[in-house]
């Protein structure tokens, strides 16, 4: 009996033996593994940066926009409507207009079909969710599956906090912002059900560096950018549907009419016919973000490790720390 016990007990010490034995084994292979891409990852970052370079060097591959189903919010003035007008100029099969004013919608969406594209506009205010699912179904129903999402629709109030109206505070979250969300949630499912799709965001520099006087829309685009990059990381498993955010600096159009910098000619606004323009460009290439002028990235940089009072002498002397005080555009 005690030379059974005794074999029973050297055969449960010999499998812990084994179980630890595996365990260490398998924590040494993923020790391993570990070691391997902090190693590796140096190497793949630099690959592509590289990569990157050689890309914005060489005429890329751009994609194809003859199957395209565009939709565009704010698409009746403004960058929305030099973008309906871009899309159609490279291609795209259909355009869609979405706004809140009518006239504005007919006048771009007749302008694009006399250009031999099938343009079609609908009534929708973005901030509105239920709305927006309406209409979602409707253009489903009555052009087809929507393959680019352009969210370009924003309103600015123009004033500082002290100032602003509640309500008016609240429409630029709805429209900038949370609009967003709502246009994204309606059409994005069905482009990962077809493995094909884009959205995309115009956004603004001023969601990285803002400025007084137009704190709603700094604040709008700044969690607007938080949502691209989110949604930007989240779809990198998702094969055939991508993201595109531009982050214009100021741009002469109505919204902004009024807004004076103190050195025009160092700091010239853009015309939306070029946003328009290398947004599609972006779009076409697959760029994930784009910064206009490019020498907006020299801004960025010297945010992350200038002092704040540097930073605010450098507001004080290009005058965007008092540009706003003359703004008289449209909100």
């Amino acid at each position: 009996m005690c030379l059974f016990c005794l074999e029973e007990d050297i055969s449960c010490a010999t499998k812990n033996v084994l179980r630890k034995n595996i365990v260490l084994r398998g924590l040494s292979e993923m020790e391993l593994k570990s070691v391997c891409r902090m190693i590796l990852l140096p190497v793949q970052i630099l690959y592509y940066v590289l990569r990157a370079s050689l890309q914005s060097l060489l005429p890329s591959r751009r994609k194809d926009l003859s199957r395209e189903v565009v939709l565009i919010t704010g698409g009746g003035r403004g960058i929305g409507r030099h973008l309906a007008t871009e899309f159609a100029k490279q291609g795209a099969r259909k355009v869609i207009l979405w706004g809140r004013t009518e006239k504005c919608l007919k006048e771009t969406a007749d302008e694009i079909s006399l250009s031999g594209t099938e343009c079609h506009y609908f009534l929708c205010d973005v901030a509105n969710r239920e709305e927006v699912y309406k209409q979602a179904k409707v253009v489903r129903e009555k052009v087809g599956d929507v393959t680019i999402l352009v969210n370009n629709a924003a309103v600015v109030h123009g004033k500082s906090l002290m100032d602003s109206d509640d309500d008016a505070l609240l429409k630029s979250q709805h429209i900038n912002t949370m609009g967003q969300f709502w246009t994204t949630k309606a059409f994005l499912p069905r482009m990962l059900e077809l493995q094909h799709g884009h959205v995309v965001c115009i956004n603004s520099i001023l969601s990285q560096s803002p400025i007084p006087g137009a704190i709603d829309y700094c604040t709008s685009k700044a969690s607007s950018l938080a949502f691209m990059e989110s949604l930007t990381l989240g779809l990198l498993d998702c094969p055939g549907v991508s993201c595109t955010t531009v982050l214009p600096f100021h741009t002469n159009t109505e919204m902004f009419q009024g807004m004076r910098v103190r050195f025009p000619q160092l700091f010239p606004p853009l015309k939306p016919e070029v946003v328009a323009q290398r947004t599609v460009e972006a779009v076409r290439s697959n760029k994930a973000f784009l910064y206009l002028p490019w020498t907006m990235h020299a801004l960025v940089i010297l945010k992350s490790f200038m002092p704040q009072v540097a930073l605010e002498e450098i507001h004080k002397f290009s005058g965007s720390y008092t540009c706003m005080n003359t703004f008289k555009g449209r909100t």
